[in-house]
């Protein structure tokens, strides 16, 4: 069965959001395109890695003798978006995957999200020592500008790190009911 791709190619919204408290959130990617919207559920970590890695590729191409793509240094300020996700939250697929990439022809940077594979559907037997090639089920491809880029990742650095403070002792996240530091035999 192929994969399903939700493509936006100009959204007018791209943004990472929460549901839920801090230490129980739950994150979202959220694409807009008139009345159409894509909403896939991932990791917070997945989320802050992905904004990491856009600001280091606008940086590499900002870089770039004579900055050929106008790379804004920051966000600029009419891009900033601070509104909440839009609702109803429906959630397409939780993501598995993701990729980022760099579209020189139309200056743009490329975000792909993949659903997790249903093995179910996978006849095992069929396969002796071969490695097994599953596409998934569905996948979220969006295309944004470079100003946009700048903008959703400063936002998500900034919702990722909305969470939990982390303890001034040992770096774990504290709940607001208080916080009990590991030992050092608990760590691993």
């Amino acid at each position: 069965m192929p994969t399903i791709v939700h493509e936006f190619a100009w959204p007018d919204r791209l943004v990472v959001g929460t549901v839920g408290r801090p230490g129980a959130r739950e994150f979202y990617l959220q694409a807009r395109t008139r009345s159409r919207i894509v909403t896939v559920a991932l990791e917070k970590e997945q989320s802050a890695q992905l904004a990491k890695k856009i600001d280091e590729v606008l940086d590499e191409l900002r870089a770039t003798e004579g900055n050929p793509f106008s790379v804004p240094n920051s966000t600029p300020v009419e891009l900033v978006d601070n509104d909440p996700l839009e609702q109803p939250l429906d959630t397409q697929f939780r993501t598995a995957a993701m990729g980022l990439g760099w579209d020189p022809t139309t200056a743009q940077i490329v975000i792909e999200a993949y659903a997790m594979a249903d093995l179910d559907d996978v006849d095992l037997d069929e396969f002796d020592s071969e490695p097994i090639e599953v596409e998934p089920p569905e996948a979220l491809l969006v295309r944004i500008p470079v100003g946009t880029a700048r903008a959703f990742a400063k936002r998500t650095l900034e919702v990722v790190g909305a969470g939990r403070p982390s303890c001034p002792r040992c770096g774990y996240p504290m709940d607001p009911e208080g916080h009990v530091c590991p030992q050092p035999g608990d760590l691993g």
